[in-house]
């Protein structure tokens, strides 16, 4: 299993104070590049980067994304705010190693396969399940149809993965976990999850469901977990 700093871009830098990892000091206003060098000299060597402008309709980062994608410092999944195929072609162009395409465009299963069939084998589908069922508009909207409905939509599409955040809870209930593993069976391609990792037994089980990869956030940032050895245990 393999995990994935996720790195968010606010008014065109990464969160003010924030920790991370031990003997490289205070991000304070560092620039999204330098953070993504930090995680890499980490160990790290995949990076998950979000405008959080883009994602609430604000103004975009995006020559901020391009410049950590170019940098090289690590692989990168660029997350896509809008349903833009220009968006897309900028960061594939940019040397984006996979795109996420995020919650809300399971709404649009026209545009996935759009995007899917343009980058066969570097979409990955991003969506929120609440007790089974997905849940978008930032964890407002309820649909009536369950991940596993999604996943036989998606069946046939050249996917590179489907991302999972299940609820929104400080750690995987039980149930979570048996969700995560049954969609690990059920889906032809590699399942990613975020949220819900506060240990490193938190990451183990979830290995052990079959996950192939997690997206981290606060929980590296804010020095819950250690992320030189996370970056050393689940870096395969």
């Amino acid at each position: 299993m393999i995990t994935i700093p996720a790195i968010e871009i606010r008014h065109g830098a990464c969160p003010a104070n924030t920790p991370v990892p031990a003997g490289d000091g205070v991000l304070g206003s560092r620039s999204p590049t330098e953070l993504a060098r930090t995680w890499a000299n980490a160990g790290f060597r995949h990076l998950h980067v979000a405008d959080l402008d883009s994602t609430c309709g604000g103004r975009a980062n995006a020559a901020l994304v391009e410049d950590v994608i170019r940098d090289g410092a690590a692989a990168v999944q660029a997350v896509v705010a809008s349903q833009s195929m220009e968006a897309v072609d900028r960061l594939m162009d940019a040397g984006a190693e996979r795109i996420v395409l995020q919650a809300d465009a399971v709404d649009d299963s026209a545009w996935i396969e759009e995007v899917a069939h343009t980058y066969p084998g570097s979409v990955i589908v991003a969506t929120n399940v609440r007790e089974r069922r997905l849940v978008t508009r930032g964890w407002v909207r309820s649909l009536p149809v369950d991940v596993f409905s999604l996943i036989e939509e998606l069946d046939g599409l050249p996917l590179a993965g489907l991302l999972i955040s299940v609820a929104n809870a400080p750690s995987y209930a039980p149930s979570d976990l048996s969700l995560l593993e049954d969609v690990a069976e059920a889906f032809d391609y590699p399942v990613l999850a975020t949220g819900g990792v506060s240990t490193m037994n938190d990451l183990r089980a979830l290995e052990h469901r079959g996950v192939f990869g997690v997206v981290l956030g606060a929980v590296l940032y804010s020095g819950t977990l250690d992320a030189r050895a996370v970056a050393r245990e689940f870096n395969d």
